[in-house]
């Protein structure tokens, strides 16, 4: 039968750190820019098991992680190493799985037949210790019928675990487990769930109708996911850069349209830049908005055919942007801390179109 085999690369950033610094071993260990160097608005970008024991989380602002593990050891990111390393751990999957999936710089998907769930754990962990063995890295594998409960067995078996989901075993395995185990459930839906006596997955398979109806696409995915029967896993690339983004996070949280507009023309013309450099092209852009209570939201649009250059990314940035805000200034009316300008849905450029201006006129 076809299993999905979904890897997580256990707080990749600092065990890439540790990897080249074996003092850092066993130490509290959080990559991100370091609070004692000066005030920063920084957040954690990654946090070993030893710091997260104390409360540290990805995403924290720097400060506040620097005051919940004060002895924590800050190491500076090196973005073009957890960059390489990531791709030659790619490079070895693809080795060892028909199909690879790459989803972010830590994670991938991989599907392989096997005959039962004793020989696709045994692949499974023989991965798993071949990673540890050739870049030193430790590593969660999640194995089943489907992506989605693939990615919650990762959750579960870390860290450096393997967790095997039978399909027959599905909905047990998940009944306990709170929503939000669920990708792509978030505290507003967790807060609308809970209003109808709904916490754990198992649950789910009781959701009143009228629920699943105002969750939409969703509802019908948890409802199906709880009795172990998740929709079918998207088709997708088997590699190829999925996304690229740019973003900047403001010394002070601001409000001010012109000061948001500015930055995402800045970053516009930033990511054309690298995207350039690349040879992609995008046909989706995005801007996501991180507001000064750390919710974060985000809008996107397809374009029609693909797309390179800054000037149809600025504008269509700018465009989204403003939504964003106008939305937002119907609700809380918050102040934005960081903006992201993304690009997605790439593909290699193959030939550079000519404009017409080009040609000669012809009289």
């Amino acid at each position: 039968m076809r299993w999905v085999f979904y890897l997580d690369l256990d707080a990749y950033y600092v065990s890439c750190e540790r990897r080249d610094r074996p003092e850092l071993e066993g130490q509290p260990v959080i990559v991100g820019p370091d609070p004692k160097l000066g005030p920063t608005r920084g957040v954690v970008l990654s946090a070993s098991y030893e710091a997260r024991k104390n409360g540290v989380h990805s995403a924290m602002p720097a400060s506040r992680a620097a005051q919940l593990c004060p002895e924590a050891i800050w190491v500076a990111p090196d973005f073009e190493k957890y960059s390489r390393v990531s791709e030659e751990v790619r490079g070895l999957l693809r080795t060892r799985f028909e199909k690879v999936v790459p989803l972010s710089i830590d994670e991938a998907a991989m599907q392989a037949e096997y005959p039962d769930a004793a020989s696709a754990e045994a692949r499974a962990r023989a991965v798993q210790e071949e990673i540890r063995s050739t870049f030193r890295l430790p590593c969660s594998i999640g194995v089943a019928a489907h992506r989605t409960v693939a990615k919650i067995a990762t959750d579960e078996a870390k860290p450096a675990g393997v967790k095997v989901v039978p399909p027959d075993a599905a909905a047990d395995f998940l009944a306990p487990l709170s929503v939000r185990s669920i990708p792509g459930v978030g505290p507003k839906t967790e807060e609308l769930l809970a209003e109808v006596g709904v916490h754990r997955i198992g649950e789910l398979r009781s959701l009143p109708p009228a629920v699943r109806r105002r969750l939409g696409h969703l509802g019908e995915e948890l409802y199906r996911l709880a009795r172990g029967e998740p929709l079918a896993d998207p088709e997708e690339e088997e590699s190829g850069p999925r996304s690229r983004s740019a973003d900047r996070t403001f010394f002070e949280d601001t409000s001010d349209v012109a000061i948001l507009e500015a930055a995402a023309s800045a970053l516009s013309e930033e990511l054309a830049g690298s995207l350039a450099k690349e040879r992609l092209t995008y046909r989706t852009v995005s801007v996501g908005l991180r507001w000064e209570d750390f919710q974060r939201t985000q809008r996107s649009r397809t374009l029609p055919g693909n797309q390179e250059g800054p000037e149809g990314l600025r504008t269509e940035a700018i465009r989204l942007l403003r939504e964003l805000v106008r939305a937002e200034r119907a609700g809380q009316a918050r102040r934005v801390r960081t903006l992201s300008v993304g690009a997605e849905r790439l593909s290699e450029r193959v030939g550079r179109p000519v404009p017409l201006d080009s040609f000669p006129s012809v009289k």
